[in-house]
């Protein structure tokens, strides 16, 4: 399984908000040992809503499952001392402050490495820890703006359109996981520990990997296209009778028995739509004419057809509509926790590799603090040093 293969690596994450999370959360999905390290006042992910359940984020709850947390303060020299005799027996650190902060806290990579040649240290940042841009600030919206993905989503004459979900913050969230991965594999090899630099800006830049080729092999901007995906035709949504679907018959097979299942086989023969290149420079003339056609029926009608037929659809759904459908049910997907303030939450479980059902139990977003001695014992911090950092304020424990 994999929900064990990184068991006895050990995750000291100084991350906030989202992408840094993710990338611990991963990890942690995977077996790893994860301690959030966040403020005694807790780290202002905690802070993002609405919504709220019970007082606690839904947002911060969502991206730290699995992991324990020490609040410690890093400006106090009890703390930073604690902290650099758990760094020796630790696997990876994960960081996403602004470039020099971990510095200034004596905490940056040159000075882990002194304490562990081993270390694979991820410092994820918006713009990467080098260049004319490194100081900048960076949320996930402007880099969104900033890396070109803003620009090609919405309809050709709307508005500049965000991802609503956090996507550049996601994205480098899992690929610095992967990155981590490869780097403790080196570290197995007897290698040495790494240093990951890890931007949100380059990790959106990936994301748009297929964008991008487009506009290398013309040189041109690509055009907003909605629903549609700009280098096939049909490849969008379409109105029904009582909603919308998602079509993907481009491929001359598909295109040609969709032609005959919605009684117009003159299409597959009209000049503008006998390739796939043509469909696409004459998407808005073949747009129009399947609308109108599919105005006639409602998608369960034609999803029903159109599997018969083997073409691609799908509804275009709402979430409430996702988590009522038995592809969701049978994805695995759907689990509960039990949290210690929000209480019975529904949530989504980790459902990579092999085909198994979720674990039957996932560990909750922690409260600041929860397991702040239970953290410091299992790094064999000597017991009168822990009595100190609780009575000179470096380190909080919460109460479950």
């Amino acid at each position: 399984m994999l929900g064990n293969c990184l068991e006895g690596v050990r995750v000291l994450d100084f991350s906030h908000v989202v992408a840094g999370p993710v990338c611990s959360m991963t990890l942690a999905d995977l077996g790893a040992d994860v301690t959030k390290i966040e403020p005694p006042g807790g780290e202002i992910g905690r802070g993002i809503g609405p919504p709220w359940i019970e007082g606690q984020s839904a947002t911060f709850m969502s991206v730290n499952r699995n992991k324990r947390s020490l609040a410690i303060d890093l400006k106090t020299d009890a703390g930073r001392q604690a902290l650099r005799h758990m760094l020796r027996e630790a696997d990876v650190v994960v960081e996403n402050f602004r470039p020099g902060i971990m510095a200034g806290l004596g905490l940056d990579y040159p000075a882990v490495r002194e304490l562990n040649p081993d270390i694979v240290y991820c410092a994820i940042s918006a713009f990467g820890q080098s260049g004319a841009a490194s100081r900048r600030p960076g949320v996930d919206g402007a880099v969104q703006a900033v890396s070109g993905l803003m620009s090609i989503l919405g309809e050709a004459d709307g508005d500049p359109v965000k991802v609503p979900v956090p996507a550049a913050d996601m994205v480098t969230g899992y690929l610095a996981a992967i990155a981590v991965l490869g780097a403790l594999h080196k570290v197995r090899k007897g290698q040495g520990g790494q240093y990951l630099d890890v931007s949100l800006y380059n990790c959106t830049l990936m994301l748009q990997q297929v964008g991008f080729a487009s506009y290398f092999a013309e040189r041109a901007n690509p055009q907003k296209t909605g629903s549609a995906a700009p280098y096939a035709a049909p490849n969008e949504a379409f109105p029904t009778a009582d909603g919308w679907m998602m079509v993907a018959a481009y491929h001359p097979h598909r295109w040609s028995a969709l032609c005959r299942m919605i009684e117009r086989p003159d299409l597959e023969h009209d000049p503008r739509f006998a390739t796939n290149e043509k469909r696409v420079h004459h998407r808005a003339d073949l747009h129009a004419l399947l609308a109108d056609r599919f105005r006639g029926a409602t998608t369960a009608v034609w999803e029903r057809r159109m599997a018969d037929c083997d073409i691609i659809c799908a509804p275009v759904r709402s979430y409430q509509d996702v988590v009522a459908s038995e592809e969701y049910a049978d994805s695995g997907i759907a689990a509960w926790i039990e949290h210690p303030v929000a209480g019975h939450m529904a949530a989504h479980g980790f459902v990579l590799g092999p085909s198994q059902p979720a674990p039957a139990k996932i560990r909750p977003a922690p409260l600041a603090g929860q397991h702040s001695l239970e953290v410091l014992r299992s790094f064999e911090i000597p017991r009168d040093e822990i009595a100190y950092l609780l009575a000179c304020g470096a380190v909080r424990q919460e109460a479950a």
